[in-house]
């Protein structure tokens, strides 16, 4: 049993060292004196991704009056309304390619227009967020860590009766001697999950944190959307009209998948990656809020399915890469981000919703 409890604690020490160390090494790291957020739409979508820079952007539109709510969850276009950033300008050609007008569908066509995906691009190069699957497979082992101490922790009550009955109850118990490894072993092991899954990195939370900071007594309804998400926008006309447009955001994906589906010769081999932009676009691995995408060709929202990625310039991060494109906001472009992705990842295709 000895020997048994010294296998564990040794295990258990390699792992922990093992993960955090690998943790740590893909985390991206700030780079140059350009790492602070540059505007709001970088802010927003540290926040919570692409929907919180077109949540910004509609909240915005929305107080002036260039959109208006025409029946329950549909908007209209005042004539003449023009856009004062790319994200703007995203809606408004997603609302143009959306001849309903229902704002989830608007919403999610604008988050995979190119213009907003690129923000992410440009953030992740600059090490202020993780691109999409960098903390993938950390996340997995550090949650199979876990329950395999669980397990050991569990297995370690009958091999303490066995232990006394061979040893007529001399020594120390088996369980005392391995509780303490296994329980760090969990401990560690959640704990780095739950790490891995933030895609902020610490450079990126403080700039945030100086975001908040410089907007504190800025209450305009679009400044707080962008520093706190829409959890940060008290007017409950507005939140009675995007709180369910972002509720429906998956709709939107599995509606935009199925008719790329039905329109395209070349069948997505994967399912799921429909809906791997609303992943993106909702940073459902950590981050700020909601976040995750797929990236879009330079002229429709998002690139074609079955894997690929389409567009002339701009380049779709799947997995392990990151979103799509330069800066929209002058910040520096990262036209040179791969098409690399994983096995659970493609780029949906949304070009006929936007």
């Amino acid at each position: 049993m000895s020997i048994l409890a010294v296998a564990i604690w040794i295990a258990v020490i390699v792992s922990c060292v093992l993960l955090v160390r690998g943790l740590h090494g893909a985390r991206p790291t700030p780079t140059g004196p350009s790492a602070g957020l540059h505007d709001l739409s970088e802010t927003a979508f540290v926040v919570g991704g692409p929907g919180t820079v077109v949540d910004t952007a509609l909240v915005s539109m929305l107080v002036d009056g260039r959109l208006v709510v025409g029946g329950p969850g549909i908007v209209q276009v005042r004539p003449g309304a023009r856009a004062a950033d790319p994200a703007e300008r995203a809606v408004l050609q997603a609302h143009a390619g959306a001849p309903s007008g229902w704002l989830y569908q608007v919403r999610y066509s604008a988050m995979c227009d190119p213009a907003v995906q690129e923000i992410g691009d440009a953030l992740a190069a600059r090490g202020l967020i993780a691109p999409p699957g960098t903390g993938r497979t950390w996340r997995r082992w550090g949650l199979v860590q876990a329950v395999v101490c669980v397990v050991w922790l569990v297995a370690s009550v009958p091999l303490t009766v066995v232990g006394f009955a061979l040893d007529s109850g001399a020594g120390v118990p088996f369980i005392v001697m391995v509780a303490p490894a296994l329980f760090a072993g969990i401990v560690v092991g959640l704990f780095c999950t739950a790490r891995a899954r933030n895609r902020v990195t610490p450079a990126g939370l403080r700039a945030l944190l100086a975001m908040r900071s410089a907007y504190g007594n800025d209450r305009t309804p679009h400044v707080q959307t962008a520093l706190f998400g829409l959890r940060g926008l008290r007017d409950p006309f507005l939140r009675q009209q995007l709180v369910p447009a972002a509720r429906d955001t998956r709709l939107a994906a599995a509606q935009s998948g199925a008719r790329s589906h039905h329109h395209s010769r070349t069948p997505s081999s994967d399912s799921s990656a429909e809906l791997l932009p609303v992943l993106w676009c909702a940073m459902s691995d950590g981050g700020g809020g909601s976040g995750g995408s797929g990236c879009g060709s330079s002229g429709s929202g998002c690139g074609s399915s079955g894997g690929g990625c389409a567009g002339s310039s701009s380049s779709c991060s799947g997995g392990s890469g990151s979103s799509c494109g330069g800066s929209s906001s002058g910040s520096s472009s990262s036209s040179g981000s791969s098409c690399s992705s994983s096995s659970s990842s493609s780029c949906s295709s949304s070009s006929s919703s936007s």
